[in-house]
C-alpha cells in the first residue's frame, strides 16, 4: 500500500471512531507501528488529526467522548486481555462492582463463569452480559440512562450505593496518571464512579496502555485509592505508558500486565500452584528496556509471573507490585 492510500484509511478510521490506537491502525493497514506513526505524524502537520498518547484523533478529539459504537471497536485485543487477567482476580461468592465502560463489559462476560458471584452494576451492557449467568446475581443501581454509554447515572444511581460493601470496584475510564488518578471527560459518570469507589475496599482500574498518560476533565478515583492497575504491555516504543506504570508502582499501585509483546517469549500460562490463585509481590525494575531491546514484560516476568488459574490459552500475566 503505498503512502497516500495508508494515510487515506488511517484518517478514514479516525473520522469514524472519533480515536485509534497506533496498534490498531497498524493492524488494518498492514504496517509497522513505527511507519504508521509517520504516517500520522504527517497527517496532524497538515492538521486533519492530533496524535495522542498511542494513538490518534480528531482534532479537539479529546474534548468530547466517543459513543460506545466507536470505543467499542478500539483496542479491543488489549481490551481482550485485559478482561482475562481481572476476571482471574475475582473468586467463588465475592460480592463486587462492576462500572460501566467497554472493557467492563468484556469483563463481565468472563464472570458469567464464576460461582455465587453478585455483581453490583449501573451499566446496562454488564447486566446484559450477565443475564443469563444461572450462578451470578446481578444488582442494578437506580438513576437516569445516559444512552451515550448505556449506563444509569444521576443522585438515583449514587444514593442507590450507599451503604454498600464490597471487596472490589473494577472501574474504567477515559484516562489514567499516577499524579491524579483515574478520570473522565464526562460530569455524570465521574460522579457515580466516585460513589461505586466508595463501596469497595479495593480499587481495580481497567486501562489499555493509550490511555495510560491521559488526563480528561474529571477526576474518579485519585490515585491513593487504586489498588491495582490491570492493563496492556505497552508497545516498544511506547516510552510514555511506561514511565506511567513505573510511577504508578512507585505510589504502591500493583502492576498486572496482561497479553505481553509477541516477542516476548510467552506462550501460554504457567500452571497455577495448589492454591489456585497465587500472587507473588515484587518490586517493579526501574528501566524501561534492558540492551538488548526486550520488553517491559519481559523485565517483569524475569523478575515474578501471577500464574492465572485460567485455561492455558490465556495470555502470560506479570503481575508485581512496588514494595
Amino acid at each position: 500500500m503505498f503512502a497516500a492510500e495508508r494515510r487515506q484509511l488511517i484518517l478514514e478510521m479516525v473520522r469514524a471512531n472519533g480515536a485509534v490506537s497506533l496498534r490498531e491502525l497498524a493492524r488494518v493497514v498492514q504496517t509497522s507501528e513505527v511507519t504508521v506513526r509517520r504516517d500520522v505524524r504527517a497527517l496532524e502537520a497538515e492538521g486533519l488529526l492530533d496524535r495522542r498518547h498511542g494513538g490518534a484523533v480528531l482534532p479537539g478529539g479529546f474534548t468530547r467522548e466517543s459513543g460506545f459504537p466507536q470505543k467499542s471497536h478500539l483496542s479491543s485485543a488489549e481490551k481482550t486481555a485485559i478482561a482475562d487477567a481481572a476476571a482471574a482476580l475475582v473468586g467463588e461468592g465475592e460480592a463486587i462492582v462492576v462500572g460501566a465502560g467497554t472493557t467492563t463489559q468484556e469483563l463481565a462476560r468472563r464472570l458469567a463463569r464464576v460461582p455465587g458471584l453478585t455483581v453490583v452494576t449501573n451499566s446496562l451492557l454488564v447486566a446484559q452480559a450477565l443475564a443469563h449467568a444461572n450462578r451470578v446475581e446481578v444488582v442494578m443501581t437506580g438513576g437516569t440512562l445516559r444512552g451515550s454509554n448505556y449506563a444509569l447515572v444521576g443522585s438515583g444511581a449514587e444514593q442507590s450505593v450507599q451503604g454498600l460493601r464490597v471487596s472490589r470496584a473494577f472501574l474504567s475510564g477515559s484516562g489514567l496518571t499516577a499524579e491524579r488518578g483515574l478520570s473522565t471527560s464526562n460530569m455524570l459518570s465521574a460522579s457515580v464512579d466516585r460513589a461505586l469507589v466508595q463501596a469497595a475496599a479495593e480499587v481495580v482500574v481497567l486501562a489499555d496502555h493509550t490511555k495510560l498518560g491521559a488526563d480528561t476533565m474529571f477526576q474518579t478515583v485519585p490515585t491513593e485509592l487504586v489498588t491495582r492497575l490491570v492493563t496492556d504491555e505497552p508497545p516498544l516504543h511506547d516510552e510514555r505508558a511506561a514511565a506511567e506504570i513505573q510511577a504508578l508502582a512507585d505510589q504502591g499501585v500493583e502492576i498486572t500486565l496482561a497479553g505481553g509483546d509477541t516477542d516476548s517469549g510467552s506462550t501460554g500460562m504457567e500452571s497455577a500452584p495448589p492454591n489456585g490463585r497465587p500472587r507473588r509481590d515484587m518490586p517493579l525494575p526501574g528501566q524501561r528496556r534492558t540492551q538488548n531491546g526486550g520488553g517491559l514484560g519481559q523485565q517483569l516476568r524475569g523478575a515474578a509471573v501471577l500464574a492465572d488459574p485460567g485455561p492455558p490459552e490465556r495470555a502470560r500475566v506479570a503481575d508485581l507490585r512496588r514494595r
